[in-house]
């Protein structure tokens, strides 16, 4: 949540960044490389936040305040505000909103010329008169410093309110008694007043954000059948023409080519679909599905599995570190792992390649145009040919030459009466 805002401001320019946390508290795991951490000594408001950071501001020029709760805030937003305050000559801008139903947030109470002379808080009774909480325009959280004057207005803060708390806004009387002027920008997108302060908040900015990518994608030529029941992480590239079923939720370094069918009811993680590739109610993570390709539905594709293109992994297989190469095929009912299967195989259903023996993984190799009979278990490690067949049921140790065929005997042998007998031994057991 807190790296959202922050890229949004590298984005739009921002060079040093440092993020306030409270005391003990470690959130460098959620922040992005490079961005320092200052800790505020006590939760006492948001005007000691920045005092926190006092030393930081002092060795800047112009300082960009952000929420760390709010992170819909978008670069152009933040890019409009910082062109506002370098088009004037004020010492401080804030970024507003109007809101029909202003709530909690603080009113912002203008002067002559339309100058900014305060903020009124609003969070509890007391803070505001009914003429203030009457004014639409509200304090979205959003600022730009020049970073002198900030310094110096800091140390005028008081605590003195309904809250207790030191408020950032406070500072605008100082630096209004000082000479300096205090304008505001007002924002366009509603999102700038979105903030998490609890889980409902949370569930509600992010539908808000998986509505604005998706409607991007959209946008850009991808079919999204059902946007109601569709999750797509921001990192996600998808092509024009590409279609996403209802269901379906794609993560990570996840790609999506064009003319691609994902979904419906299917989950790609870190995975990359292939041009006019389709997959179908099925689970793939750290894969490769390369272009023309079918899977699904019910396939599970595990880290390492890459299917070239055209190759198919059907109804209920399983595909682990193994490369299944140009139009092969393993349809239905089968496990592939560790495995590398040539162009043009077929791999007949139920086929397992038994990879591990215990103590090590082991590699099957299937050559060119090879025929796995269904049923066939391959004891790893073992190499079948070019052109080779394999008999349904068979056990293949060992290798087979190219163009052979592996026949596993295993003598049937017919037992007449035997249902009979077993049910007259059930009887009996049954009524001994």
């Amino acid at each position: 949540m807190v790296a959202w805002p922050i890229l949004a401001a590298r984005e739009a320019g921002a060079g040093r960044v440092a993020a306030i946390v409270s005391p003990g508290k470690d959130i460098s795991a959620g922040l992005p490389a490079e961005v320092e951490t200052v800790e505020q000594p006590q939760p006492d408001g948001t005007g000691g936040a920045i005092r926190a950071a006092l030393a930081l501001i002092e060795a800047s020029e112009t300082v960009l305040i952000l929420s760390g709760d709010v992170p819909l805030i978008s670069t152009a937003t933040i890019a409009g505000l910082l062109a506002a305050h370098e088009a004037t000559d004020a010492a401080a801008t804030m970024l507003t909103i109007e809101l029909d139903d202003a709530g909690a947030y603080g009113r912002v109470v203008r002067g002559e010329g339309g100058a900014v002379e305060r903020v009124v808080e609003a969070k509890a009774a007391g803070d505001a008169d009914p003429e203030q909480l009457a004014i639409r325009e509200v304090n979205a959280g959003t600022y730009a410093f020049d970073a002198a004057p900030l310094a110096a207005a800091l140390a005028t803060l008081s605590n003195d309110n309904a809250q207790g708390e030191y408020y950032l806004p406070d500072v605008f009387p100082a630096l209004r008694e000082a000479g300096h002027t205090v304008a505001a920008h007002i924002a366009a997108d509603v999102a700038v007043t979105m903030g998490v302060n609890n889980r409902v908040d949370l569930a509600a900015v992010e539908a808000e954000g998986r509505r604005r990518l998706l409607e991007s994608h959209m946008l850009a030529g991808v079919t999204v059948v059902d946007p109601g029941t569709t999750w797509i992480d921001v990192g996600v590239e998808i092509a024009a023409d590409a279609r996403i079923e209802p269901g379906t939720s794609l993560h990570g370094e996840t790609s999506v080519g064009a003319g691609a069918v994902v979904g419906p009811m299917t989950t790609l993680i870190d995975s990359a679909v292939g041009a006019e590739s389709r997959v179908v109610h099925s689970y793939l993570l750290e894969c490769e599905v390369r272009d023309g390709c079918s899977v699904g539905p019910f396939a599970y594709l595990r880290p390492g599995a890459v299917l070239d293109v055209g190759a198919k992994a059907g109804t209920f297989v399983e595909v682990k570190n193994s490369h299944i190469g140009k139009s092969a095929k393993v349809p239905h009912l089968s496990y592939v792992g560790d495995a590398d299967v040539g162009a043009g195989s077929n791999i007949g259903a139920g086929t397992i390649t038994a990879n591990y023996d215990g103590f090590r993984k082991s590699r099957t190799t299937i050559g060119v145009d090879v025929r796995i009979g269904v049923d066939t278990m391959l004891i790893a490690p073992v190499e079948v040919g070019d052109s080779a067949y394999t008999a349904a049921g068979a056990v293949i140790k060992d290798d087979v030459p190219e163009g052979g065929l592996a026949v596993s005997e295993n003598a049937q042998r017919n037992i007449d009466g035997y249902a009979a007998d077993k049910a007259a031994k059930m009887r009996e057991e049954q009524n001994p």
